[in-house]
C-alpha cells in the first residue's frame, strides 16, 4: 500500500479516521507535520474515545497518540519482531529526518501466527428458518448457503479457528440433518458438537441446551455474519471490563435523503437541517458471553438474546460493547450482501 493511504490530517474528524481505517483495511493511521511523523491514531484509540462517549466529530488530534512507536532504517524482520513484541498492527520506518520511508504491516499468515491465542468455545446459533434468504433456504438451511466456495458456517468456524478456537457448538433445528451430514463428510482441525433444538427457542433460549457442556467464557454468533476484527482484542477488553456480556457493535452512517425540520412547542420551525447524516451503533449479532448466562436460563423457554441482555442490564450487571467499523461487519442475511461478502473473501479476509 502507498504511504499516503496511511496519512490523515490532524484536523480531520475521528469519524473521518474511522471511515479511512475501514477503507484501507488497516488498524492505524498517521499524522505528519512537514512530512515528519507526528502522531498515530489506531482503531484502539478510536474505540477508547467512543467508549468514553467522545464526539465522533472531534478532530483526530483529540484521540491521537503523539508518542507513536517507529523504527529508523530497520529491516522488515526487525520491524515484525518489534510489532509482535509491542502488539502493533503497522509500524512506520523513518529516515534520519523522521520522514516515513515505508510502513510495515502484517500479511494474513503473519497476522494469525502472531494472534493465535484465543482458546474459548464458539457457539453458533444455526437453528433458524432463514426467512430473509427465502427462497434459497427452501432448499438449503441458512448455515449451508454458499459464500464463494464454502458455506457461511464453515467460513465462520475457519475464521475463529485461525485465532485459536478449537471447539464449536452448533445449535441446530431447521434441516438439521443436512447440516450434520455436511460437516461429518470431512475431518477438520477443530471439533464440532451439534446441539439439537426440538422446538424453536429463539436466539437465546437454545443456550439452555448447553448446560454442563460450556463452562467458560464463550463467543456467541449468528450463523449469517462475518466480522473482520481481532477477536483476541475483543476478548481482552471483555475480561478487562469484567463484562457479563460484550456485544460487538458496528458503526453505521445513514444519510437522511430529505431536509429535516424540528419544531418548538408552538408549532414554529425551531431548526432546519438539509439531508443530515446520522451515526449510530448496530448490534452485529456477535458477543462474548460469560457461562453464568447459560445457567440462569430456564429449560425449553423461548427467548431472544437481546432480551437476555436487556434483563441483565436492568439488573445492574455489566453489559458493554466493542465498537467496530462499518465495513468490518458483513451480514449475509441481506441478499445484496451475499455478493459483497463473496468478493471480500476472494480478496483476502484480513488485509495485510
Amino acid at each position: 500500500m502507498k504511504i499516503n493511504e496511511f496519512i490523515i490530517n490532524s484536523d480531520n474528524t475521528i469519524l473521518d479516521a474511522l471511515e479511512r481505517l475501514d477503507r484501507v483495511a488497516q488498524k492505524v493511521l498517521f499524522t505528519t507535520e512537514e512530512g515528519r511523523l507526528q502522531a498515530a491514531i489506531t482503531d484502539g484509540d478510536i474505540r477508547r474515545w467512543i467508549l468514553k462517549k467522545g464526539n465522533l466529530d472531534a478532530p483526530v488530534r483529540c484521540a491521537a497518540n503523539y508518542s507513536p512507536k517507529y523504527l529508523i532504517n530497520s529491516s522488515k524482520k526487525e520491524a515484525l519482531d518489534y510489532m509482535k513484541a509491542h502488539s502493533i498492527e503497522a509500524l512506520p520506518i523513518l529516515d534520519e529526518n523522521r520522514k516515513i520511508k515505508k510502513i510495515i504491516t502484517w500479511t494474513e499468515k503473519e497476522f494469525f501466527e502472531s494472534h493465535k491465542e484465543l482458546e474459548i468455545p464458539v457457539v453458533i446459533m444455526a437453528g433458524g428458518l432463514g426467512k430473509r434468504l427465502y427462497p434459497y433456504t427452501n432448499i438449503l438451511p441458512k448455515p449451508l448457503i454458499p459464500v464463494g466456495e464454502l458455506p457461511i458456517a464453515e467460513h465462520i468456524m475457519n475464521q475463529f479457528h485461525k485465532f485459536g478456537c478449537e471447539e464449536f457448538y452448533m445449535i441446530v433445528n431447521h434441516k438439521r440433518n443436512m447440516i450434520k451430514a455436511y460437516f461429518s463428510e470431512t475431518k477438520r482441525d477443530y471439533k464440532i458438537f451439534f446441539i439439537e433444538e426440538d422446538e424453536p427457542l429463539g436466539t437465546g433460549g437454545g443456550l439452555s441446551l448447553l448446560k454442563g457442556k460450556v463452562t467458560s467464557s464463550f463467543i456467541l454468533t449468528n450463523c449469517d455474519i462475518l466480522i473482520e476484527e481481532d477477536f483476541a482484542k475483543i476478548y481482552k477488553l471483555h475480561k478487562e471490563k469484567e463484562h457479563l456480556i460484550t456485544m460487538v457493535c458496528s458503526l453505521k452512517n445513514f444519510s437522511v435523503p430529505y431536509g429535516v425540520i424540528e419544531i418548538d412547542e408552538n408549532g414554529n420551525i425551531a431548526s432546519m437541517r438539509e439531508k443530515p447524516q446520522l451515526s449510530f451503533f448496530a448490534n452485529t449479532g456477535c458477543y462474548i458471553v460469560e457461562p453464568g448466562i447459560i445457567e440462569e436460563l430456564g429449560e425449553n423457554m423461548p427467548i431472544g438474546f437481546p432480551d437476555i441482555i436487556e434483563r441483565n442490564r436492568k439488573q445492574g450487571k455489566k453489559v458493554g460493547i466493542y465498537p467496530v467499523g462499518e465495513n468490518a461487519w458483513m451480514d449475509m442475511g441481506q441478499f445484496d450482501e451475499l455478493e459483497r461478502m463473496s468478493n471480500r473473501l476472494e480478496k483476502g479476509y484480513f488485509q495485510g
